[in-house]
């Protein structure tokens, strides 16, 4: 998969010393989707059970323990992921219309 915005994910664990702990997670999950290649969201989720899939192509992982999350929009014809938002749990529950970021 292509993973479009990667600067996004060093521009989350850089805002905060107290988000440091994401980035040698967040790098490994980028590594792991940049191999991949999920023509589905079927194959998808068989191969993550812990991604939510949304309505629109969005994509929810969970990461460190559930305490950060990156939503994606995928193009599965493509074979890419769009990163449209990464943050905290809490900041992602704030979110009021996911299907639309």
């Amino acid at each position: 998969m292509r993973v479009i915005a990667k600067p996004m994910l060093r521009k989350f664990w850089e805002s905060s010393p107290k988000y440091r702990d994401a980035k040698r997670q967040m790098t490994e999950w980028h590594n792991y989707c940049a191999t991949a290649k999920w023509s589905t969201p079927h194959k998808l989720k068989a191969d993550l059970r812990n991604a939510s899939i949304l309505k629109n192509n969005r994509v929810v992982f969970n990461l460190c323990g559930n305490k950060y999350r990156i939503v994606v929009l995928m193009d599965y014809v493509r074979y890419g992921m769009l990163i449209r938002f990464v943050g905290t749990h809490k900041e992602y529950d704030e979110i009021e219309d996911i299907e639309h970021i």
